[in-house]
């Protein structure tokens, strides 16, 4: 029997589920402040995970993240939750070791369709070569799974979300448009294609792209999640420098710029526009694809500030897996906006 996630589950599901970065930011707010000098990465950064440090040389990297489901078959849901989950391991230059499940499940709920979840999760986790320890689950009106992810990291080789280099390239590793794709596969105009697309975009691990980055000078690197990739280019830009982007380099899933055009567009996009206005002047690019850099991704690549010498090894190596890597941009001194477009 083919087990389906209810249709009603799936209507805000994936990152497109955060809450807003502006008003995350107001809520952590008060809990900043001096912590442990142990603690080298915590709530004082906007990173994508903490980071502890073990000894002069090694420091473990710990993460969370779960959402509810924004495909309807639930094997894959696992897959890109898991996925989704051991990116931030990934982003901060680590190698995930050990993840717990974190489940919300209905209690009247199909446990086979959950065991499905859970399967595709275990699969996904046990790819990126590490294992499941256990977990912790609820019942809730809605299904919601995720992992907690423990890594390693050499410490000389944490890469950080803020850090970029003045002259460095910029890479992003997978195409954009998830969340634009799925509003359109819910509204029943989404193309084959384009789907699978997003679904194999979605599952795959960015492992292959963050160890080809380790081999390089990378002075930053971060994930492209809900917030979308301006909200996270303005965390890479930091106070120091400005990223000039080309919005025409990016690379984009099949259909995703049409859709776009159509308004098949979501609300978690419109929270993340709303967050960036009056950071960047966007007259200039055309529409759809202002929405494509203000659309969640869920499982989305990792933005790279890599030295311009190395930047085209790096994308051919990260080619080799992530086919629709491409060069999107520089880094520049601080200008007037923290991002700009060329």
């Amino acid at each position: 029997m083919t087990h389906k996630i209810p249709l009603s589950m799936c209507t805000s599901g994936g990152c497109g589920a955060k809450i807003g970065p502006g008003e995350l930011s107001d809520l952590l707010a008060p809990l900043k402040g001096a912590a442990d000098p142990r603690l080298l990465v915590g709530l004082d950064a906007n990173d994508d995970a903490a980071v502890w440090a073990l000894d002069d040389e090694r420091a473990l990297v710990s993460t969370l993240d779960f959402f509810p489901p924004m495909v309807d078959d639930p094997y894959l849901f696992g897959q890109i939750a898991a996925a989704n989950a051991l990116s931030d391991v990934y982003a901060m230059g680590g190698e995930p070791l050990l993840a717990l499940n974190l489940i919300c499940f209905p209690e009247d709920g199909d446990a086979a369709l959950l065991a499905e979840v859970l399967r595709g999760g275990a699969e996904k986790v046990r790819e990126a070569g590490a294992v499941i320890a256990g977990g912790h689950s609820i019942y809730d009106r809605e299904l919601k799974y995720g992992l907690s992810v423990t890594g390693m990291a050499d410490r000389g080789a944490l890469t950080r979300n803020d850090t970029p280099r003045v002259g460095d390239r910029i890479i992003l590793t997978k195409a954009l448009g998830v969340g634009v794709v799925l509003a359109a596969h819910r509204a029943g105009l989404c193309s084959t294609e384009a789907y699978g697309a997003a679904v194999a975009s979605m599952t795959r691990l960015n492992r292959d792209a963050a160890r080809a980055m380790r081999k390089y000078r990378v002075s930053a690197a971060t994930d492209i999640t809900g917030f979308g990739l301006l909200a996270h280019a303005l965390e890479m830009a930091g106070r120091h420098a400005t990223l000039t982007l080309t919005p025409e380099a990016l690379p984009l899933l099949p259909g995703a710029r049409g859709y776009a055009d159509e308004f098949l567009l979501t609300a978690a996009g419109q929270r993340n526009r709303n967050h960036l206005s009056g950071r960047c002047t966007l007259d200039a690019v055309p529409f759809a694809l202002q929405e494509l850099m203000f659309d969640p991704q869920t499982s989305g690549g990792l933005l790279i500030a890599v030295h311009p010498e190395d930047a085209p090894q790096l994308l051919a190596q990260i080619q080799q897996t992530d086919p629709a890597a491409r060069l999107i941009g520089s880094v520049d001194a601080r200008r007037a906006q923290a991002i700009q477009f060329d």
